[in-house]
């Protein structure tokens, strides 16, 4: 199709091995090269491969083998990155697994993946015990037999590493560690008494590589099983669509986290395949941004819409250097227009619109970066992947009709983890069902109208929250906002519109009420608005609109 650039080819070629090949790859023709930097602190390809290999044995000597379970539950940091490799050189499965998660989310985890081993630092220690129980053996989690415990300080520089442990101590922390007992294992021995020899398992590219669980916004969270053919798939798709890269010269900066598929992909796979530098921040906080930025000079920049809100709206941004940035691939929610200017206006780079899902490793659409994008659009389908919109018996709809978006490619999961009738579900017709609404344009250009069930019906209208949001947006004091469907005695739903506003501006529900009805429909706006100093969001900065609507149902409920 004539959208697409003419450097991005229609289809690529998949190796069948291991994702972890594109560290061993990396290693060997940029041994000396800066793969992460951390906090001051340069970490080679050779010892970051060297780190990846002694962690696959030591986890050998534990007893782990290929197919086991291995949870990684760690920041932004160098450890997390060599966890992850050494996991897949060995032919064992990751479970990526939040570090915030509560007791409750984390033996669900950890009992569904059926995980033998965990990696994780001292900061979560005593949360974990709690789930263990005082005897693991016959706990909640008979099955993790491991764990291994690590600490931020393992993979600072001199002398912020003896610095650290008297930071946490005057912050009034203790890690009471039984290290050698309830298969406690210190991350630091570990390596230091394994081999840094490489591991050879015969791992292909239909083997299960990653458990990566959704975000439960549906009801309990599953286990999305991605092969190492779906990670290799995403990131060579995504190496083509940003082809402007240079091998061994870009550097990724790693604020978006590691253990969510967007930062695993975009970033962590995407830096070792392209042997550029990782640097890696351990939060999303937008001084330490902003500082990074001007002094270590990234490159890309993936990241989420209120990420790039909260750097344009930040008093220190206009002091800051930012032209480094060259690329930006947002994604997790819409990108608002005037975002996505000004940012471009502060960098000089490109920041584009892309689209994904934990089952598709994630991305597979995005705007072309050096070609011609649409705004308000999600792009076009990535390399070998096929898209379409289907109503609810499946029929294939025509140009700019408004359905269901399914997706097939090479990026698509192998199921839900032991969830085969969901799985079969979400894959009926040979199809991803998405569950987004969305449509396409005569060019191939797709757009996400809303998720299905955020849809607000008011009325017997159909109202897509994205409209609402995208002109609540425009308004010079409105920092962030989020449109959601609340009850409403004559018309079912209606329209109830959160607002953040930007430091120092002030505007009223009036204001905003004929700020909307200049713009909109006169059904589709907010009868109700609700000014807050924030939004809940996810750790990727996507907002948490069931959350909004849980607060929302118990404040109705106190008042009834």
């Amino acid at each position: 199709m004539d959208s697409y650039p003419e450097e991005i080819p229609a289809s690529l070629e998949y190796p069948n091995h291991s994702i972890a090949c594109l560290l061993t790859k990396a290693a060997e023709n940029y041994p000396n090269h800066e793969a992460i930097y951390f906090m001051g602190k340069s970490i080679s390809y050779r010892s970051l491969l060297q780190d990846a290999n002694r962690l696959a044995n030591g986890l050998i000597s534990l007893g782990i083998s290929k197919g086991d379970r291995v949870a990684i539950m760690l920041p932004n940091c160098p450890q997390a990155v060599a966890a992850y490799f050494g996991v897949l050189l060995l032919g064992a499965v990751v479970v990526q697994t939040n570090p915030l998660y509560v007791e409750r989310e984390l033996q669900h985890q950890l009992s569904d993946s059926g995980a033998s081993a965990i990696i994780t630092a001292d900061l979560f220690y005593a949360r974990l015990a709690r789930v263990r129980g005082e005897h693991p053996e016959t706990g909640p989690l008979p099955k993790l037999r491991h764990v291994i415990v690590t600490s931020i300080k393992d993979g600072l520089p001199f002398p912020k590493n003896l610095l650290y442990p008297l930071k946490q101590r005057k912050e009034g922390f203790r890690a009471d560690i039984p290290y050698g007992s309830l298969g406690i294992v210190a991350y630091k021995r570990l390596l230091s008494t394994s081999s840094a020899l490489p591991v050879v398992t015969a791992t292909t590219g239909e083997d299960l590589a990653l458990l990566q669980y959704t975000g439960g916004t549906t009801g309990t969270p599953k286990g999305v099983m991605l092969t190492h053919r779906n990670l290799v798939a995403n990131t060579l798709q995504t190496e083509a669509w940003c082809y402007k890269a240079q091998d061994g010269k870009e550097k990724f900066l790693a604020a978006l986290p590691l253990f969510h598929v967007f930062g695993l992909t975009v970033l962590m796979n995407m830096s070792v395949k392209k042997a550029g530098s990782l640097i890696l921040l351990p939060r999303f906080e937008v001084p330490a941004v902003l500082q990074a930025i001007d002094r270590l000079k990234p490159t890309i920049f993936p990241g989420a819409p209120t990420m790039y809100v909260a750097l344009i709206n930040h008093k220190d941004a206009v002091h800051s250097d930012l032209s480094s940035i060259e690329v930006c691939i947002s994604g997790s929610a819409a990108l608002p227009l005037e975002v996505q200017d000004q940012f471009e206006a502060m960098t000089g780079g490109r920041l584009i619109e892309g689209y994904g899902l934990t089952e598709t490793s994630p991305v597979t659409h995005a705007n072309p970066i050096w070609g011609k994008r649409k705004i308000g659009t999600i792009g076009l389908p990535f390399p070998d992947t096929e898209a379409a919109i289907v109503n609810a018996e499946g029929d294939f709809l025509p140009v700019g009709a408004i359905g269901e978006l399914v997706i097939r490619g090479p990026q698509v999961m192998k199921g839900y983890w032991n969830h085969p009738e969901e799985s079969a579900y979400a894959l009926r017709g040979g199809w991803l069902h998405t569950g987004d609404l969305g449509a396409m344009d005569e060019e191939g250009f797709f757009t996400i109208v809303d998720r299905m069930k955020d849809v607000i019906i008011a009325g017997g209208f159909n109202i897509y929250p994205r409209d609402v949001e995208e002109v609540l947006f425009e308004h010079p004091a409105v920092m962030e906002a989020a449109a959601v469907g609340v009850k409403d005695a004559y018309r079912g739903e209606t329209v109830k519109a959160f607002i953040v506003c930007k430091e120092g501006a002030e505007v009223s529900p009036e204001e905003l009420d004929h700020w909307c009805r200049e713009r909109l429909a006169a059904f589709k706006v907010p009868h109700i608005y609700e000014f807050r100093s924030s939004l809940p969001k996810t750790m990727i900065g996507k907002v948490l609109k069931r959350k909004l609507l849980e607060e929302e149902h118990t404040d109705t409920d106190k008042r009834s």
